[in-house]
């Protein structure tokens, strides 16, 4: 895979703004484990090799069981996770695949039921955060650095 520019340094001030938002997202209230899930699975969904190696070792760091997150891609079939955790999940892909269809009413509405207005917004805004991420280290190609401790940069 050839390596495009560097987005980061090419343009700080777009990598303030979403590192800006990141802020927001980890600071909303929202359980850390939450965050770490959807943001995973939905770089799993992308495609973001750099932003799975990111995630990853954030969960791991935070205590994540490390088969939950091997399992994190057949999550239906695996029954390590919560009720809630599920219907984050689900969301999770839903939400990242909206070029596909709209949201389903029951994907909607179980999300909605395990986390109330509030705490939806904020996960919908952690899963458009890590899909705005998602694309930067798509288009450009980034790789997940061996060495690298990219815990740093998302």
């Amino acid at each position: 895979m050839s390596h495009r520019l560097q987005p980061f340094s090419a343009a700080p001030d777009a990598y303030r703004s979403l590192l800006a938002l990141d802020n927001y997202v980890h600071g909303c209230g929202l359980p850390a484990g939450i965050i770490d899930l959807v943001q995973t699975r939905a770089s799993q969904i992308n495609n973001c090799a750099f932003c799975i190696d990111t995630h990853v070792k954030k969960a791991l760091d935070a205590g994540e069981d490390p088969q939950r997150l091997h399992l994190l891609a057949v999550w239906r079939d695996a029954s390590l996770f919560s009720a809630r955790e599920r219907a984050a999940l689900a969301w999770s892909e839903a939400v990242t695949a909206v070029a596909s269809g709209p949201v389903p009413d029951v994907v909607y509405t179980e999300a909605l039921e395990h986390f109330g207005q509030a705490d939806l917004v904020r996960l919908t805004i952690a899963v458009t955060a890590i899909n705005a991420w998602n694309r930067i280290g798509v288009a450009f190609r980034l790789d997940h650095p061996r060495g690298m401790d990219t815990r740093l940069l998302a």
